[in-house]
């Protein structure tokens, strides 16, 4: 059995891939990297009745990976290049060879699949990291389940200027319902739902218009999602919005949040 570990800013994942089909996945808070890492991969084997015995090797990945010295409780311990992790990680989960990737962690990173080749595109510093900081200074809360909760109930309309704001009909192919501009126009009545509503908004239609340039540029139309980010119900809902609009097809597979280390443990 081989075990990829991800270690973010945010949360560690653990990937356990047997020889079988079987993924057993586990997720912690991430606190610092060896607390994190020794952590997660203690409480697979708790949970899942494993043994040191059982594991063949460890592959380790994320920002944390660099400041793990060494082999983890002596099994041999490789470090995988973040990147290579995503990509051989999303191109599992889509069963696709040919795929643009854009992970949702803190900020968003977007690569290209093509065959065995992944490349970094680049990305964007908006992403999960965006939506807990702006919430924290405009609803006071850091509390990731209240800002969901929040969204859920609110309206853009009273924070969003939309095109029908600004124009009697359509401009262009952008209907107008279509944002002109995130958080133009913010009413007075707009209650804190609605300013969740508009962070959301903000956060994923920068993510969705960053990955459709990235589709476009490579002559490719599907978008797989992962990262933490991509089981967001309300950013699903916003980015397949930008499909219909652009052609460009957003996948969300199951197990998404753990692409990574599914990946650090296939490399």
């Amino acid at each position: 059995m081989v075990i990829g570990i991800d270690i973010g800013s945010t949360t560690t994942k653990v990937a356990a891939v047997n020889s079988g089909k079987d993924i057993i996945k586990v997720k912690t808070r991430a606190v610092d990297p060896i607390t994190s890492a020794t952590g997660a991969f203690g409480k697979l084997l708790v949970e899942n009745h494993l043994s040191l015995g059982n594991i063949e090797r460890i592959n380790i990945t994320g920002v944390g990976a660099s400041r793990i010295p060494g082999d983890l409780f002596g099994i041999s311990t490789n470090r995988i290049d973040e990147m290579t992790a995503i990509g051989t990680g999303g191109r599992y989960l889509a069963k696709k060879d040919r795929i643009i990737i854009s992970n949702i962690g803190t900020g968003t990173a977007i690569l290209e699949v093509n065959g065995n080749r992944i490349i970094h595109l680049g990305g964007t510093g908006v992403g999960g990291g965006t939506i807990i900081g702006l919430a924290h200074e405009m609803l006071n809360t850091s509390d990731y389940d209240t800002i969901m909760c929040h969204a859920l109930k609110g309206d853009v309309k009273n924070v969003d200027l939309h095109i029908g704001d600004i124009a009697e009909s359509n401009i262009g192919f952008l209907n107008r319902e279509y944002t002109a501009s995130n958080f133009g126009k913010v009413l007075e009545t707009a209650t804190k739902e609605d300013i969740a509503a508009g962070i959301l908004n903000l956060t994923y239609q920068v993510i969705g218009m960053v990955s459709v340039f990235a589709a476009k540029s490579k002559d490719n139309d599907t978008v797989v999602v992962t990262g933490n980010g991509s089981k967001n119900v309300i950013g699903q809902r916003i980015l397949n919005s930008i499909s219909e609009m652009y052609d460009i097809h957003f996948e969300f597979p199951a197990d998404a949040e753990f692409a990574t280390a599914i990946g650090a443990a296939k490399s």
